[in-house]
């Protein structure tokens, strides 16, 4: 059975926020590289402190390839170049507890602008 490429794709798991008060749900499907989690993630850690936690609600499994720049067409596919993670709107990437409403919803946002998908705060 075809999938038909019209219709949009939404999650069905991790949809909820579950461990902390607040999360990044993603609105647009798309693939996240492991170095966007990571600096999203820095992001969330600077401002969290000691005192917050950070949940990252996604883990990056899938290869990715890539040929070399000035390369041209053919020769076969190209060398792993490193892992990512399919997203699928509705899912929660990230998740933090323990800070303030303010701090936690300008900093999950800040998060939000290195992944390459459309995303929202949400809570709890």
């Amino acid at each position: 059975m075809r999938r038909n490429a019209k219709k949009p794709q939404v999650e069905t798991r991790g949809t909820e926020v579950s461990f902390g008060s607040f999360g990044l749900k993603a609105f647009s499907p798309g693939r996240i590289r492991s170095n966007q989690i990571e600096a999203a993630r820095k992001v969330l850690a600077r401002s969290a402190g000691k005192g917050g936690k950070v949940w990252i609600r996604i883990f990056p499994d899938m290869p990715y390839t890539a040929k070399p720049p000035e390369v041209g067409m053919g020769k076969g596919k190209g060398d792993p170049q490193g892992y990512c993670f399919e997203v699928k709107a509705g899912r929660v990437i990230f998740e933090v507890d323990g800070i303030e409403e303010a701090l936690a919803k300008e900093s999950l946002r800040k998060a939000g602008t290195k992944l390459p998908v459309k995303s929202k705060v949400v809570s709890r």
